[in-house]
């Protein structure tokens, strides 16, 4: 099936061995018919969910992803174009961006009807790990990484997550969609070949959940979007702004968790990616490569982080939650990484070895 994203921009889903999807995003139109030539496989199954009743906390327990790619070498990665033997994930032998559904999800779409059980302590029953999870090639290269993609590829991965995230909001049960990237085994990845991954929640996450109380409560106490004036005041400071264009600003927070951590925001805010304007979509791979570039500089060495979109919520928060990219890097010096010590492990309380004026001064010196 093909279809039209508008833009010169076309998706072209064809069905996977075990009755997964994969979804090739081209910016032009291009014949996709390669088949997966694969022995017929049963799906991976379906894990289940378990609440913490001490925090009200939901935890998803797929026992199934013991059995996923670990650290595989380059002639056998799963995420390369499928060439002479090599039967991949991925059957056609060049592509620009793909997504497929994770053989080895920590959610997946539910058996039969469902809905999330009501909280009762310790009598809240297990359920069905509802949800999707979702995987993005940004390259048929296996070197590289998404900071080092061309600004056209950059493009087309935002439109992956942009067209992703429109269709998963509309699947039933989904309350919260969830792009991000993970880059470096020091933050567990087990596939070296540029990806990242989409999940999406039947429940509000604690952090979200947070993010709503706080921002909620903002809006009835001063009448403002609480993250346009987290905005205004990097814009305001300028000593923590790492970099900014006319759409977007980039900058080190002003309460920083990790050394050298960076986040993303559009000068004029939206609640997700599908309302991001086309200026802003354009706009976002320059200032994405030289964030990217900067961290993999400082020290230079590749920066091992995690990269993740905040975004509103499917169906509530969203006349107070802001899209916002935050790029977590967790190496302090040379050598040092930063680790989750007693505090912050056990009590969520972070403590901060560097200023955040002084990680910013230190990625802005760097040269490009």
């Amino acid at each position: 099936m093909r279809v039209d994203l508008g833009g010169g921009f076309i998706r072209t889903d064809l069905p996977m061995n075990d009755g997964r999807t994969i979804r090739y995003y081209d910016a032009a139109p291009i014949a996709r018919t390669a088949l997966d030539l694969r022995p017929q496989e049963e799906p991976a199954g379906i894990g289940e969910m378990r609440l913490d009743p001490l925090l009200n906390e939901w935890i998803a327990v797929a026992a199934h992803r013991q059995n996923r790619a670990f650290l595989p070498p380059k002639e056998l990665c799963p995420l390369c174009p499928t060439t002479g033997d090599l039967l991949t994930e991925i059957p056609d032998s060049q592509f620009n961006v793909v997504v497929f559904d994770n053989k080895n999800p920590s959610f997946d779409s539910p058996k039969g009807e469902w809905t999330l059980p009501e909280l009762e302590g310790t009598q809240t029953p297990i359920t069905q790990g509802a949800g999707r999870c979702e995987v993005v090639v940004f390259t048929d290269r296996h070197e590289g990484t998404f900071g080092s993609l061309s600004r056209e590829n950059m493009a087309l991965v935002m439109t992956a997550w942009r067209d992703r995230t429109r269709e998963i909001s509309a699947i039933p049960n989904i309350v919260q969609v969830f792009p991000f990237e993970n880059r470096g085994e020091e933050v567990g990845v087990t596939i070296h070949h540029p990806h990242g991954q989409i999940y999406a929640y039947p429940y509000l996450t604690p952090r979200t959940e947070k993010m709503l109380q706080v921002a909620t409560e903002h809006l009835l106490r001063t009448g403002r979007i609480l993250m346009d004036d987290v905005v205004a005041r990097e814009l305001r400071d300028q000593v923590r702004v790492v970099s900014q264009n006319q759409h977007w600003v980039a900058y080190v927070p002003f309460a920083a968790r990790y050394p050298f951590e960076i986040h993303v925001a559009p000068r004029a805010s939206v609640a997700d990616l599908p309302e991001l304007s086309q200026d802003q979509v354009d706009a976002f791979p320059e200032i994405a490569h030289e964030v990217l570039t900067r961290l993999d500089r400082l020290f230079d060495v590749p920066m091992p982080y995690m990269a993740a979109w905040h975004q509103a919520p499917v169906k509530i928060g969203r006349e107070v939650l802001r899209l916002h990219w935050q790029i977590t890097p967790i190496r302090r010096a040379p050598g040092k990484l930063k680790y989750l010590a007693g505090s912050e492990s056990a009590m969520g309380a972070f403590i901060m070895d560097m200023k955040p004026e002084q990680t910013a001064e230190q990625l802005k010196a760097v040269r490009i």
